[in-house]
């Protein structure tokens, strides 16, 4: 930690040394008081300029004397204003933008394609609410958990109790963020839709590997979501209905924004619930028995939002999400996560530093009940306490911070021969970074380090990381980025569960481990990777961008509950190594108008038990998505979307034969000469050596909006969800030999009402 703090103090005082003054600033909406994202920031006749963030904010860093800032926005009338600055000091100017009454119909060079080429950007995807809501959605309502199908590297594994794994990644070494806040469990048991609310998204940058130090605790990848302020001009809000759930959303100031005020502030409310076990049964009964899809969910998220007069901000928010899955005479899964807190940033007057930080406390518990057994149970809550700080250079930016995490863990289930498996842990996770980004002429190159405690297991890991970006020419870029990563919490679900309903958590086991397939002890108690990913960007045209990405991750260790053990004495858990290795290509086309979207994904995950190497039950070595969408009519009312998939089939165990299975949980007293066994499994030697068939679909919807009003509108989809009902196999029911089909065709209709 001292080596850390040294270092961030020389990058600091270097960068104080090379600077004379600087200008900050924000930049809104004048009518509504939202932030311009990704808007243009130049100096007047120069060469310098930047672009704004998420929340409108800009730096500068200049000589000191008078300037002219010249703000640029499609859709917003140029805005401009006047600044001197003396050596040494930071200014800080609001600029405020009104909408341009001229309307343009294209856009030469975009917000993202000038971001890619002042950042890194590798293994990065943004994803934006508008991108969101073009994809054809299932049950005519837009989500995110449908979006992220579609990515390169991203595979989900079912419409039904469905999971996303990320290049090679299992979902546990995915870590999901909302507004800074850990998810332990952001997917609905329907694999169509997440605890997120669309209409609240501000972006979702999905990290796929080879990310910054800035990020820890997870071994594959990253999914940071953030979510939008309430509107600060207006009260407004939507309602919306369709056959799978119905949802609303409120929002407003609570202190009207005004330019010519220091503060503002809103609040948002948002909440969806489903209704899909009733209406499944009349509209839906061809998809399934009498008893109808019997997924239920319900969502509440809320956030209150204080802007300050120089761009600082403070966020409150809190939430609870519930699922519950009932079949009938089989199974009841529930779970319930309920969470809140706060984020803030502050930009302090007379400094070049930017101060981000959060605070948040989530508790999450699920139980699972199976016939008369011992019902599982699992629950996982803790807080977490970061701070991050940024300092702007010239063609240069450090960024450093400090997070710690707490959380407790509690487990219990009954394996396949009445072992109880019972965990419960307290630990606590400290951990500081410090990142550097420098811009070289061509060349951007970006090292960062991570330092990572972990109090209960006793490790300390260090995690160097450092990524790359050449500009070969205008069109064409180079990039690379690699590092060490590591994590302390695992996950229940076992590899040989077909559906993976109940899904629990727990710390890294205190007890000792064994190298795989040895009795060597391990030298640690955590789960380790090392990510390696190379990739070229090509612009082919103005609106037209390629972009290749070859990748490898070693996970050098891999800690696994023992779902076999046999007897009190054998193990908890046990060891693992794995690779993933493969190659992602995107292609990208975007106007007005149209957005096309075109992936392919070459995978290849094994793993090592130290008895045989194996693919992975989510080996899919082929993946392709085609994404189209295109808007027309008057006034762009119209908008027809549609989305192929293609997948290769995933591994599976063979089955080799049957046996009658006793127990023995009464001793010696067991019948087991005249009683009625359960039917075991023989597996076959070569584990997941089988392939079942290839995965495709295509969905489609058409979008109308009736205007009704300045401010208030009508917007009727219309969705069919595999339309050439394509019989998806989910599972194999070994032992009633049965095929268990995914979703079949699934036509809808949704309405939602914009005030």
């Amino acid at each position: 930690m001292r080596l850390f703090l040294l270092l961030a103090g020389v990058l600091i005082a270097g960068l104080m040394t090379a600077q004379d003054a600087t200008i900050r600033g924000t930049i809104f909406d004048q009518e509504t008081g939202e932030p311009i994202i990704y808007g243009n920031v130049v100096v007047a006749g120069t060469t310098m300029g930047t672009t704004t963030d998420l929340d409108g904010f800009f730096t500068l860093n200049l000589k000191a004397g008078s300037y002219r800032l010249i703000a640029t926005y499609i859709g917003f009338d140029t805005t401009t204003v006047d600044v001197t600055v003396v050596p040494g000091e930071v200014r800080y100017v609001n600029l405020y933008m009104s909408g341009s009454s001229i309307e343009l119909e294209q856009v030469d060079v975009s917000a993202r394609r000038a971001e890619q080429r002042s950042e890194v950007y590798i293994s990065k995807v943004t994803v934006t609410q508008a991108e969101i809501r073009a994809l054809p959605s299932t049950g005519s309502e837009a989500d995110i958990a449908q979006y992220l199908q579609v990515l390169p590297g991203v595979i989900s594994t079912g419409d039904q109790g469905g999971q996303i794994y990320i290049r090679g990644g299992s979902p546990i070494q995915n870590k999901v963020l909302l507004d800074g806040m850990t998810i332990y469990n952001p997917f609905h048991s329907i694999g169509f839709f997440s605890v997120f609310e669309t209409e609240t998204i501000k972006s979702v940058d999905v990290l796929t590997g080879g990310f910054g130090a800035e990020h820890g605790g997870r071994i594959s990848a990253v999914v940071d979501i953030k979510t939008r302020e309430g509107s600060m001009s207006r009260y407004s809000g939507l309602v919306s209905a369709s056959p799978f759930q119905a949802k609303a959303l409120i929002e407003g100031p609570i202190a009207r924004f005004n330019p010519d005020k220091e503060g503002s502030a809103s609040f948002m409310l948002t909440a969806k619930h489903s209704y899909l076990d009733q209406t499944s049964r009349d509209l839906y009964s061809y998809a399934t028995d009498s008893l109808g899809l019997p997924y239920g969910y319900t969502d509440v998220y809320g956030k209150i939002t204080l802007l300050g007069g120089n761009g600082s901000k403070l966020n409150l928010f809190g939430f609870n999400f519930k699922d519950d899955v009932l079949f009938q005479g089989v199974a009841n899964l529930a779970w319930d996560a309920t969470g809140g807190g706060f984020n803030f940033r502050l930009i302090p007057n007379q400094s070049r530093l930017l101060v981000n930080g959060t605070i948040s406390y989530s508790d999450y518990n699920i139980l699972l009940r199976e016939g008369d057994e011992d019902p599982r149970t699992s629950g996982i809550n803790g807080f977490t306490a970061a701070l991050d700080f940024t300092y702007f250079g010239q063609d240069s930016e450090l960024n450093y911070g400090f997070e710690v995490n707490g959380f407790r863990t509690d487990l219990r289930f009954r394996n396949f021969v009445g072992i109880t498996i019972d965990q419960f842990n307290n630990t606590t996770e400290i951990a500081g970074y410090v990142k550097y980004r420098q811009v070289a002429g061509r060349l951007i190159i970006e090292p960062s380090l991570r330092a990572q405690f972990y109090s209960s297991l006793g490790d300390f890991s260090v995690e160097p990381r450092f990524a790359f970006k050449y500009k070969m020419g205008e069109r064409v870029r180079f990039k690379l980025s690699g590092g060490l990563y590591s994590q302390n919490l695992i996950s229940t679900v076992n590899e040989r569960d077909i559906v993976n309903l109940f899904v629990g958590f727990l710390s890294g086991p205190e007890e000792r481990l064994f190298e795989p397939g040895t009795r060597r002890e391990t030298t640690h108690r955590l789960q380790k990777s090392i990510h390696g990913v190379a990739g070229l960007e090509i612009d082919l045209s103005d609106r037209l961008q390629l972009n290749i990405e070859p990748y490898f991750k070693r996970f050098s260790q891999l800690i696994n509950v023992n779902r076999n053990k046999l007897s009190e004495q054998d193990p908890d858990f046990a060891t693992e190594t794995g690779d993933a290795s493969g190659l992602d290509i995107s292609a990208r086309y975007e106007t007005a108008t149209t957005f096309l979207w075109a992936t392919y994904s070459l995978g290849n995950v094994k793993r090592d038990d130290g008895d045989q190497e194996y693919p992975t039950n989510f080996d899919r070595r082929h993946n392709i998505n085609m994404l189209a969408s295109f808007k027309f009519g008057r006034n762009l009312s119209w908008e027809f979307g549609a989305r192929w998939n293609y997948g290769s089939g995933f591994p599976f165990t063979l089955t080799q034969g049957f046996y009658g299975q006793f127990n023995f949980l009464d001793g010696l007293d067991t019948p087991y000469q005249t009683g009625n066994p359960d039917l075991g499994i023989i597996y076959a030697d070569e584990r997941n050596g089988g392939r079942l068939p290839a995965y495709h679909r295509m969905d489609i919807s058409l979008k109308k909006k009736f205007e009704l009003g300045e401010y208030s509108s009508i917007e009727a989809t219309a969705s069919v969800t595999n339309v050439y009902d394509r019989a998806n196999i989910f599972y194999f029911d070994r032992i009633r030999f049965e095929r268990v089909d995914q979703l079949p065709i699934l036509p809808s209709l949704g309405l939602k009402f914009t005030f």
